[in-house]
């Protein structure tokens, strides 16, 4: 078929078909380790491959910058497609990396020194520390915080706002296992020289690129936005760049982060449970956008959140509120079935939903009594 649209297409509906078919055979109620799990790192490679061979035959002018770095100009070989496809540092859990940035690595490019090997040990062995430190977090806290507590009748005999709290730390130490992961294999794509990225301002070598966390905004970002920014972020650029950004003719940008997030809802498998989580990011990055414009188009909420003694404690509420919503958000991803999620969910009165649902039609109220008309003239000049 070539580089053509029915190419892409054809590919895209192979991969994902089969994936799905994957997942309706093995699919348990429980979180299982089997051949799904590389294949559906699998799939995004080589639907992102036939989109970058695809645009190996536009002339420069046409494409985006991050189009032109991806392209793939030439026909890959076999073996170069099968050394892409089961590099062994990314075919299980990933990151994200193109063909390109692949044929770099078997030309000795990705190096900080022209013609030898990266001197990237060092910066291998901090990732693979910063993994190991997490790992021993998440193997002490998880006998004593997991899942199967959520569904317990000693966790629902608890008080609201134990079972609120719980969810707080659970969805917290839960996430520690993805970082784990990633800071690992991070430290494998690093060591073989795949994450070099350059070099910085000050001359030093960058190995970010295959960076799949960015540990210190994790750890404080006091926003839903920024902890998307910060985890999983080679499958969050993927995304951006093969959906997202493709779906650019539809002219809605909610209506193309919505079909963006359904795609990779049902990338991550059939439980409904992974709708329902990607469902409640939709609905909690629209919402907290709309307040932080709020905040930031009203002298007076600006001006409040701007006060130097009240700002140690808005920043604990909003981490409170931040990591309370973000566990509400997982429990249907860990717990997978209706039956078990919704019963957590209505232990708590699914309260993320009424809280994010009355912001949502009620903050268009709130801009209105606190940013003058005068304010809302300027931001639409």
């Amino acid at each position: 078929m070539g580089r053509t649209v029915t190419a892409i297409a054809t590919t895209f509906c192979f991969q994902m078909t089969y994936l799905m078919a994957g997942y309706y055979f093995t699919a348990t109620e429980h979180y299982d380790i089997k051949w799904t799990m590389p294949h559906c790192v699998l799939t995004l490679k080589m639907i992102g491959l036939v989109f970058d061979y695809y645009e190996g035959r536009k002339e420069e002018e046409s494409l985006a910058p991050d189009q032109k770095e991806f392209a793939v100009r030439r026909i890959p070989t076999l073996l170069e497609v099968s050394g892409f496809t089961y590099f062994y540092g990314a075919f299980m859990v990933g990151p994200q990396f193109s063909m390109t940035r692949y044929q770099k690595l078997v030309k000795g490019e990705l190096t900080d020194v022209p013609g030898q090997r990266p001197n990237s040990f060092v910066p291998a062995l901090k990732r693979l520390l910063l993994g190991t430190f997490f790992m021993i977090i998440y193997t002490v806290a998880s006998p004593y915080i997991d899942e199967e507590y959520l569904i317990s009748d000693d966790y629902m005999k608890q008080s609201f706002w134990f079972r609120c709290f719980y969810i707080l730390i659970w969805g917290k130490i839960m996430l520690y296992k993805y970082v784990t992961c990633w800071l690992v294999t991070e430290g494998v794509c690093i060591l073989t020289g795949l994450s070099y990225n350059g070099r910085d301002e000050k001359g030093l070598p960058q190995w970010d690129a295959c960076a799949n966390m960015k540990i210190w905004l994790f750890e404080t970002t006091p926003y839903f936005t920024g902890t998307i920014a910060s985890f999983n972020t080679n499958t969050n650029n993927w995304l951006a760049r093969y959906i997202y950004k493709r779906l650019k003719f539809l002219r809605n940008k909610l209506l193309s982060q919505a079909l963006s997030l359904l795609f990779l809802a049902v990338w991550h498998g059939l439980h409904c449970g992974y709708l329902v989580c990607f469902q409640m990011e939709f609905l909690i990055v629209t919402v907290e956008r709309q307040a932080i414009k709020l905040v930031n188009d009203s002298p007076f909420l600006s001006a409040l959140a701007s006060n130097i003694i009240l700002r140690p404690f808005f920043y604990l509420i909003q981490q409170t509120i931040h990591w309370m919503f973000m566990g509400y958000s997982l429990v249907p991803f860990c717990l997978f079935s209706w039956e078990k999620w919704i019963k957590v969910y209505m232990s708590i009165y699914f309260v993320g939903h009424v809280l994010f649902f009355i912001l949502l039609f009620t903050l268009p109220y709130f801009r209105k009594i606190f940013v003058p008309r005068k304010e809302k003239l300027k931001k639409d000049e």
